[in-house]
């Protein structure tokens, strides 16, 4: 396999990893700790991130629980929570945050699922420019006499098919969380 394959092959990964990072924020009927990645926390005048600040878990289906590793910043912890605007309301309960997740109605869910398939358009989107971009590379060595027409060709074919591949994963990925938003 060529470098040019392998960059290919490397950017189109990063962008589907990138999907799964993006999905998992994404509130389902049940608890889950990845909603809370995208929250950072005013703590001693910087934005921190909640897990650089204390722990999380999931001691049940409907309910996640923050320890802050310093107790004083409870309830900047609860704050943040509650403005990160993610449907929940925390509740600072002594030492621990708990967030009980009620299960989504129809329309937060169907609101949720379409969110899941911009985040899937917008990672095809990202496929589709790495395409463009190697392509217009292979174009440009093979102008340059670096690689022959018919090396070009080839390498063409197998970024469309590389991309291809890459986009069905964003279907099947983007499907599959969706199922899982959409039930009860």
């Amino acid at each position: 396999m060529s470098s040019v394959e392998n960059q290919v092959k490397a950017a189109m990964q990063a962008a589907l990893e990138h999907l799964k990072a993006e999905l998992k924020t994404l509130r389902t009927g049940r608890a889950n700790a990845g909603m809370l990645d995208r929250v950072h926390v005013e703590v001693f005048g910087t934005h921190a991130p909640i897990k650089s600040l204390g722990s999380i878990t999931v001691p049940e289906a409907r309910q996640i629980v923050v320890t802050p590793f310093d107790p004083s910043n409870i309830n900047a912890i609860a704050k943040a929570i509650e403005a990160a605007n993610l449907g929940v309301h925390p509740i600072a309960d002594g030492r621990v945050v708990r967030i009980p997740i009620p299960p989504p109605d129809e329309n937060l869910r169907k609101q949720i699922a379409k969110q899941c398939r911009e985040f899937g358009e917008k990672s095809k989107v990202a496929m589709r420019e790495v395409r463009r971009k190697f392509n217009e590379l292979v174009r440009k060595q093979k102008t340059d006499g670096t690689i022959p027409e018919d090396l070009m060709k080839k390498y063409e074919k197998h970024i469309q098919e590389l991309t291809d591949k890459y986009c069905k994963d964003i279907d099947a990925l983007c499907n599959e969380k969706e199922k899982e938003i959409m039930t009860v």
